[in-house]
């Protein structure tokens, strides 16, 4: 019995060159003989055949491996959706960067071929829970894979906000907010913001300040077991927003405590046997022309 039977597909489904694939992908998988799962807004956009569908909080109970076809924010949102279930991830990248979809779309049979024959490697990330609280009940809650950011939303302007790691007070900040990033996001917004490219199996967290009003607060990196605490300060002249990778936006208010830590589940994303996380680094970062 292969390791893999019971396929999903998730995808982009706004972009005409992911549907493409989508389809193609799919015809790949039902000729080979798998059952197909779809997303169920990725149904709406592809010819659903002879496949399931799903929705998507509910394709970890029913999928050996789940395929995401499109980019990083793709990936980043199955992984969110499925992250409680053990199904393990595959990323076809059709959008830019592409640091977690690492097959190209003219390798497809190819590569996916491999995985499904046992060819792959295997990768265990961790995601960040967090919760908001007001006045000691909770009021908003979720996770990410990337990173967990304090910041002003509509305006820019500076805010404001205690921040306590394990119990700790480490300082009151004033600045235009606060990403608290994984290995994983290490090479997303928090390298925008002046933070180091951590190797995704380390157990680290960093915390990267944008634009502090004291120039000589920098980027923290701490253990992946740290548990974090920001109380959002109580002059703030607007109200700071709270997103897990650029979604399930939380607006605040002053004396909202912000928590933060290590989910306990973990996700597993699979790479094509020959995947290196250098080499990813040099064709993505454009290292090699410098």
């Amino acid at each position: 019995m292969p390791e893999f039977q019971n396929i999903g597909l998730i995808g982009r489904t706004e972009s005409e060159s992911a549907v493409n694939s989508l389809e193609r992908l799919m015809v790949y998988l039902e000729e080979c003989g798998y059952q197909v799962v779809l997303e169920k807004g990725t149904a709406t956009s592809v010819s659903s055949g002879n496949a399931r569908v799903s929705a998507k909080d509910k394709m970890g109970e029913l999928c050996d491996l789940v395929i995401v076809v499109g980019g990083d924010g793709s990936l980043l949102g199955a992984a969110r959706a499925l992250a409680q279930f053990s199904v393990p991830l595959l990323g076809i990248n059709r959008g830019r960067l592409g640091f977690l979809t690492d097959i190209g779309p003219d390798e497809i049979e190819e590569k996916v071929g491999e995985v499904l024959s046992g060819k792959y490697m295997a990768e265990s990330r961790f995601l960040l829970d967090m919760s908001i609280t007001r006045e000691g009940r909770q009021i908003g809650k979720g996770c990410a894979l990337n990173d967990v950011v304090l910041h002003p939303g509509e305006f820019i302007r500076m805010i404001e906000f205690d921040l306590y790691i394990d119990g700790q007070f480490v300082y009151k900040q004033r600045s235009d907010g606060l990403i608290i990033s994984t290995p994983t996001g290490s090479t997303a917004y928090a390298l925008s913001g002046g933070g180091p490219i951590m190797h995704p199996k380390l157990d680290a967290i960093v915390l990267v300040p944008l634009n502090p009003h004291t120039l000589s607060s920098r980027p923290i990196v701490v253990e992946g077991s740290s548990e974090f605490k920001i109380i959002v300060g109580e002059h703030n002249p607007t109200k700071p927003y709270v997103t897990c990778d650029g979604h399930n936006q939380f607006i605040t208010q002053p004396g909202d405590v912000v928590r933060i830590h290590k989910k306990p589940q973990r996700l597993t994303l699979i790479h094509p046997i020959d995947h290196n996380f250098y080499e990813t680094c040099r064709s993505k970062l454009n290292w090699q022309n410098n």
